[in-house]
């Protein structure tokens, strides 16, 4: 797991910087793949299967509340999601996700009520990219 896992890049966020996953398509980062291998450096345990299992099954968890909460609408639970779902994305590599998912909590927290449905619309369509990624990494093992 030393290279980035690629896909054509996914919808952009029109704030802050251009981070390098944006910038070239990276989905799910190989420094962050490669540190969690380490914790189970003889692969025996296959921690990084169990971990990507686990993080693709609490993402769609996730994404389903998001989607109820938006319904609703419930800006409390929206944020909640993204808080979550922030954490979880950077420990898997999947920064641009993470990114987005703060960039989402933080409108949220700040009441910018016109940012945050195009915000919530680019980290669902990241998501997406991000589960791809993750099933055809679990797929070449």
């Amino acid at each position: 797991m030393t290279t980035p896992f690629t896909l054509p890049p996914g919808p952009q966020a029109s704030t802050g910087g251009t981070p390098p996953a944006r910038a070239t398509g990276v989905v799910l980062d190989a420094d962050a793949l490669a540190n969690l291998a380490q914790l189970d450096p003889t692969g025996a345990n296959r921690l990084v299967r169990r971990v990507l299992i686990t993080y693709r099954s609490s993402m769609a968890r996730l994404l389903d509340q998001l989607a109820q909460a938006r319904v609703q609408p419930d800006p409390a639970s929206q944020r909640l999601v993204a808080h979550t779902l922030k954490s979880s994305s950077a420990s898997v590599g999947a920064l641009l996700l993470s990114q987005l998912c703060g960039e989402a909590e933080k409108a949220l927290r700040e009441g910018q009520v016109d940012a945050v449905p195009a915000l919530l619309d680019q980290l669902v369509a990241e998501a997406a990219r991000v589960d791809a990624a993750v099933v055809q990494l679990l797929a070449d093992e």
